[in-house]
């Protein structure tokens, strides 16, 4: 099959392809870079030339509420109209574990009103949700540090690495239209505050983390399990502690 990979470039983009690739299937990277832009529609219809499968898992440059609203409203109808219009019979979407039981975060409104256009759209598609990734340890504690010191939601989490959720992302791909959602998470629950502590010792990171009910996730505060996927779920089996193993194997 050829299979279009909206954000071909990124973190799971980049290895979606190269896991579809493996495969045999004609896997397509496509991002601004390779000339096609979901927001002006610019390449869609070339690149969508053949295509049987869809896989969107760009993301908008900027996090600001406003900002990420307007992207996904705006690339996702301009994807499913090129969809239409080039007969894809496949459209794929990555979205977030708990989107939509966190209203307060303007990021998770976004990727529920990405879902609605989907789920609407009368197209063949599949939602994959994913819990956060191990990867985004770092970028979580920076966001909540002031002045050395990192104050951290004790909300649970069940993370993975980012390249299983490639993996469960390129399976669907390569899969039926589940017309409907499908969640993906890691094989452990973890205080949000814990995951931080450990991440940051592991890369010698010595400021400090607090644990505090009351700081918020992005946004939002966290009541316990919001971020927890549900009984149905596909657990990855990369442990936190395997995949820190991996990052310090590999440094050396």
């Amino acid at each position: 099959m050829k299979i279009v990979v909206i954000g071909g470039t990124g973190l799971i983009g980049s290895k979606v392809v190269e896991l579809l690739a493996e495969h045999g299937h004609e896997a397509v990277a496509a991002s601004p870079n390779s000339g096609v832009n979901t927001i002006t529609g610019e390449g869609l219809a070339e690149v969508l030339v053949g295509a049987n499968v869809v896989v969107d898992v760009s993301n908008s440059p900027s996090f600001a509420d406003d900002d990420v609203l307007a992207f996904f409203t705006t690339s996702t109808p301009n994807l499913l109209a090129a969809e239409r219009d080039a007969g894809v019979t496949h459209h794929v979407a990555l979205s977030v574990v708990g989107s939509d039981r966190l209203p307060d975060s303007g990021y998770l409104r976004a990727k529920v009103a990405q879902e609605r256009l989907i789920e609407d759209s009368g197209r063949p598609y599949s939602i994959v949700r994913a819990t956060q990734f191990y990867e985004f340890v770092g970028r979580i504690a920076d966001e909540v540090t002031v002045d050395g010191t990192a104050r951290v939601s004790t909300g649970f989490m069940q993370p993975m690495a980012a390249a299983d959720v490639s993996a469960a992302v390129a399976r669907v791909a390569a899969g039926d239209p589940i017309d409907g959602v499908l969640e993906i998470g890691g094989p452990e629950r973890i205080g949000m505050d814990e995951l931080i502590r450990t991440g940051l010792a592991a890369k010698g990171d010595t400021r400090a983390v607090i644990s505090d009910p009351e700081a918020p996730y992005f946004g939002t505060r966290l009541e316990g399990t919001e971020l927890v996927p549900g009984p149905e779920a596909q657990l990855s089996t990369t442990t936190f502690a395997d995949w820190l193993a991996a990052q310090t194997a590999t440094v050396r």
